[in-house]
Order: C-alpha cells, then structure tokens, then sequence
C-alpha cells in the first residue's frame, strides 16, 4: 500500500533554458514528505517502498527508467553537455516510536524525515515538474545507506553498473538545512592489542597487567592537539576519539590481554595513508614486542571541490552558505571515481535517527526552488 495521494499547490515552476515553463503546479512537499514517511523503509525492507518510487517516475517520458536490485535509477538522455546526477539513500533505521508522521505547523515529525525522505521528496517533485532541463539529470535513489558499507547501493551500482552514475557533478540530498556541506572527513577504525602477563591480584608484581597498559595509551589519544585544516575556505575539524575497550580475564586475575578501538575522522588534506600514519604516531611509542595496530575499516575523505561551475553556480545564486561536511557521507564514494560532490538538502543531520526526529517545510522548499532553477536554466 502505497502513501496517501499528495496535495497540489498553484505555484510557478521555474523557466527552462528555452523559457517554456516546466509545470504550473507544484507538490506540498510537507504533505509529500510525510506522505513517504509514512511508507515504512528500514535498511534492507525498502523494496515495496522502491516499487512506489518507480511507479511516479514511469509516467515521465523524458526519463529512462531503470532499477538494479533495490536501487533505482532515472536519466535524461538529451545532448546537453553536463549531466548532473541527485541522489539520496531510500533506507531508514528502526523505528524507535516515531513510524506514524505527524504535521503541527510547518513542521514534519517522523522516522527519516531529515534523513532523508525530505530530500527524495525533493528530488521527486524535480522529475515531475523540470521536464525540459537545460542539462542531463540523473536520479539516483539508492538502498542500505544506514548499515554496513558492504550493503551500500552506491557501491553496489559503482562496481556492477557505473555507466548508470556517469555524471560531471553529483549532488547528494544528505540533511543540511538547505546549505552547502562541502565534501566530506575520512574516518577510520583501529584496534590496538596490548599483551602482559596473567597473575593473582594478590601478588600482581609477578605478573603484568595489560589494561594498565592500556592506560597510557588511552592518555596520548586523549592528549592529541585537534587539528583544523581550512580547504577551499571551509574549516574541518578532526577528531581522534577511543570508542572501545576490552579486557579482564576474572575478578582475582591480573589481564594479559587489552584492546582499544579507536576512530579517526581525517580531513581531506590527508591521504588514508597519512591519516593512518598520525594514528600510528601517537599510538606506536607505547607498543612492545607481541603488540598490533591495525585498520579494521576505512573510508577516504572528500575535497569540497567547490570550484566546478556547476556547484559555483548553485552557491551563487542562491547566496547558501558553505561550511564542510565533519561527518562521512557517500559524496565520498563520487570523489573516489573521479565526479566532484556536494552534500546539499533538506533537514537537521544533528537530529537524524533520534526519536524526535523532524524537518521544517522552509528548507525543503529552499532546496527544491534551487535545485530547479539549476536544472532548468543550467551553468
């Protein structure tokens, strides 16, 4: 059972590079919202909400359709020279009381409604209403963002299919507040194991306890200075935090045996490569004969690459503000091949994923009127 049919709103769309109008009718994007809100999308279940997507998308002749899996993708195919591609992830997490949308005001309440089912309403009034751009647009709406990189759409699509995401530029529809979060910080996961010796707690100078060891180390992360790189103006802060420990063999016993795991999130002045060797630099002095550092997970960073026209263009005319994405999201994975990348949409990412959770119409609005304008009139 699909959402509930959506109100319409008299309302002037935006000119194509032709000067015809695309459509004289605009969606209540608040009522859309909620409206995909309420059709139930949590990480590997979003198959019935992906079949609705493709049902609105089948009428728009100027758009070929197709789906790989549970992702979906829908192009243009005109002669225009830049193709810009939108995407945004179809998952949720779990519900947490929050499954049922509800509207006070001009404010939308529910389960992944800053993240990110604003920005697919977004993106799918722009398919219906900008039917005559003035360059190539892809539609990228892609499944399990929120779980394991292993299951992520995108990555799936870059490997099997990536003649579908060829693009000059990509815009993902990541919660912003309808600003400009330019590129993304790398982040890494480390386990460090330290080794001693076992003995009983009441005689422990016969052995060597590794979670006093531990200690130490626990220390020099804490003591590490934050680092701030400013790149194409905007100011990223990294951040090298323990997330967790273990240790302990039994109440009377002294451990042999500790680990820490440590997250890194790195600017995108810094190779994964350099990150890893700042870890390691602070890390390694405390590390002994037995002892090991490894990266058990890794995804690079993002440069802001806010000097292609087309983002130029959309920063300038509508006077957004920029500030750099701290978080990791998959304009990461754009960069990677080669497609510079922004993270612009609709919504609180400080909110994402709380029971609260809710989006306000204004910014939905903001990031779809440039968006348009983009699309219709082009660089």
């Amino acid at each position: 059972m699909g959402p509930a049919g959506v109100q319409r709103c008299t309302a002037p769309a935006p000119a194509s590079s032709s000067g015809r109008r695309q459509h004289a009718v605009v969606t209540d994007l608040l009522l859309l919202t909620r409206d995909l809100v309420a059709f139930p999308s949590e990480s590997h279940r979003e198959g019935a909400f992906v079949d609705w997507i493709a049902e609105q998308l089948a009428p728009i002749s100027s758009l070929e359709v197709e789906r790989v899996g549970d992702n979906l993708i829908a192009r243009t195919t005109g002669s225009a020279s830049t193709r810009v591609l939108l995407a945004g992830h179809t998952d949720t997490v779990p519900a947490n009381g929050n499954a049922v949308p509800r509207i006070e005001g001009d404010t939308l309440w529910g389960l992944g409604s800053t993240d990110m089912k604003a920005g697919l309403a977004v993106m799918l009034e722009l398919a219906r209403t900008v039917t005559d751009p003035a360059v190539e647009v892809t539609y990228v709406f892609y499944a399990a963002e929120e779980v394991a990189a292993v299951h992520n759409g995108l990555g799936h699509l870059f490997r099997d299919r990536p003649d579908l995401l060829a693009a000059d530029v990509a815009l993902l529809g990541e919660p912003t507040d309808a600003t400009i979060e330019a590129g993304c910080q790398g982040t890494m996961r480390l386990k460090a194991t330290l080794h001693g010796a076992r003995a009983h707690t009441a005689r422990p100078w016969m052995g060597r306890n590794a979670i006093h060891r531990l200690g130490r180390v626990l220390a020099a992360v804490e003591a590490v200075p934050e680092r701030r790189p400013v790149i194409d103006g905007c100011e990223f802060r990294e951040a090298l935090q323990a997330v967790a420990v273990t240790g302990g063999v039994a109440g009377n016993v002294i451990p042999d045996l500790a680990t820490v795991t440590l997250n890194h999130r790195f600017a995108p002045d810094r190779t994964p490569e350099e990150a890893e060797a700042a870890v390691r630099s602070v890390i390694e002095p405390f590390l002994e004969d037995g002892d090991a550092l490894e990266v058990v997970d890794l995804a690079p960073a993002a440069a802001p690459s806010l000097d292609h026209p087309v983002l130029q263009a959309l920063v300038r005319r509508n006077d957004l503000p920029v500030r750099a994405k701290l978080g990791w999201t998959d304009v990461a994975r754009f960069a990677s091949h080669g497609i510079p990348a922004t993270n612009f949409g609709p919504g609180d990412a400080t909110i994402a994923h709380m029971a609260d959770e809710r989006v306000d119409r204004a910014p939905i609005e903001r990031c779809y009127a440039a968006l348009a304008e983009l699309l219709a009139t082009g660089v």
